[in-house]
């Protein structure tokens, strides 16, 4: 099971803050070289991923919840970067408030409605990715069989081999915002935020061929 790390998102935010430095300071921008990353599919490493969000409650405090099973597939072209694609797939009833009755009530009609729409997917049609690493993935993402684009701001931290099993791998830092109302998710809004914010960290591992 995926572990919910507070420690990791406390990292981002200094991370954000440390590169909010003055022009005398920033350094120029790395370029990444992709060819570290052999083609192939790569699947994350469900022990180093991911995927939480947050929300304004009243205007009292965040919380910040997750899913703690999903399936991500990456199939990786470095000599061509465009026809890279992403694919996930979250078994909704895997949500994890840390609040049993409130995982219930996400899991009811008045939110995602587990029994009719047990999943929600995301299948990427565009990546835009510049020379450092960092760029944007856009494509489909469904929640209760209504589908809309959306685009993640990301970037990829580092490839390498994994240091026990020697397999190729990479990490990948993203973030994006929707609005909940728009995936028939809005119940209590906007008495409760519509606005949501995603936080992605997956590590992939190159799949067995």
């Amino acid at each position: 099971m995926k572990k919910l790390l507070l420690p990791a998102i406390l990292a981002i935010a200094l991370s954000a803050g440390a590169q909010a430095q003055t022009p005398d300071d920033a350094a120029a921008p790395e370029t990444f070289d992709f060819s570290t990353i052999p083609a192939g599919t790569y699947t994350d490493d469900n022990g180093h991923a991911y995927i939480q969000f947050s929300y304004d409650h009243q205007g009292y405090s965040r919380p910040i919840l997750r899913w703690s099973e999903f399936d991500a597939t990456v199939e990786f072209d470095p000599e061509n970067l465009e026809e890279s694609t992403l694919n996930v797939v979250i078994p909704v009833d895997s949500i994890d408030s840390m609040v049993l009755d409130f995982d219930d009530h996400l899991k009811s009609d008045d939110f995602f409605d587990v029994e009719t729409y047990p999943e929600i997917t995301f299948r990427s049609t565009s990546l835009d990715i510049a020379p450092d690493g960092t760029g944007t993935i856009t494509g489909d993402l469904t929640i209760k069989d209504i589908t809309r684009p959306i685009t993640f701001d990301g970037r990829i931290n580092k490839a390498g081999k994994h240091f026990m099993n020697g397999k190729d791998m990479f990490g990948i830092s993203g973030t994006g915002t929707l609005l909940r109302s728009d995936y028939g998710v809005g119940k209590y809004a906007p008495n409760v935020g519509d606005e949501v914010e995603l936080v992605m960290e997956v590590e992939f591992q190159k799949a067995d061929e």
